[in-house]
């Protein structure tokens, strides 16, 4: 399979496709997929578990004990488990948000969908996220699989990126258009 070089090309990326890898070895894609997706909501909901990622302060025995307990507690394959006690003895757990976006972005490549990320200001309804996906499989030409976010400081619309490609229609972006248009 290629590997974009962009996602090789950081310290995230080379674990991200050593994870893909061991998963695709071991037919068990998927199943990293939904661990990876509860590690990830259990970072946007739980500050300690946030807190003992970013912890510079303790050991790495301890952060991998600390870290094989929430594995276990969380219900994590076996592998997934493994791997955070490789990012844990490696002092590397910081990059596990960033080894998530890219190992969802190996899956969603290896599957043949588009990621996009989407950013609105308020929580998006089923509808309104399946009229998107319908909107951006038109666009893209290949099914898509959106990543929402909220962010109120954009007031309204939507933000989406897909790959390179930024579509933003922000009244934050509009407000300050029109605040450079109107200084000249």
């Amino acid at each position: 399979m290629e590997i974009s070089s962009g996602i090789q090309a950081s310290l995230s990326g080379r674990y991200a496709v050593a994870l893909f890898d061991l998963a695709l070895d071991g037919k068990s894609l998927d199943t990293v997929a939904q661990s990876l997706a509860a590690l990830k909501r259990a970072i946007a909901e739980s500050a300690e578990f946030k807190g003992l990622i970013n912890s510079p302060v303790l050991g790495r025995e301890e952060t991998a004990r600390t870290v094989a307990a929430v594995a276990g507690s969380m219900g994590l394959d076996p592998l997934t488990t493994r791997f955070l006690g490789v990012l844990a003895a490696n002092r590397r757990l910081s990059q596990l948000p960033a080894v998530i976006r890219a190992y969802e972005t190996l899956l969603s490549n290896h599957k043949g969908v588009a990621r996009a990320e989407v950013t609105s200001a308020h929580p998006l309804s089923k509808t309104q996220t399946g009229a998107l996906e319908k909107s951006l499989r038109a666009r893209v030409g290949r099914d898509v699989s959106l990543d929402t976010k909220v962010d109120p400081a954009i007031l309204g619309g939507l933000v989406v990126k897909i790959g390179s490609q930024m579509i933003d229609s922000s009244i934050r972006t509009r407000l300050n258009t029109l605040a450079q248009a109107m200084k000249g």
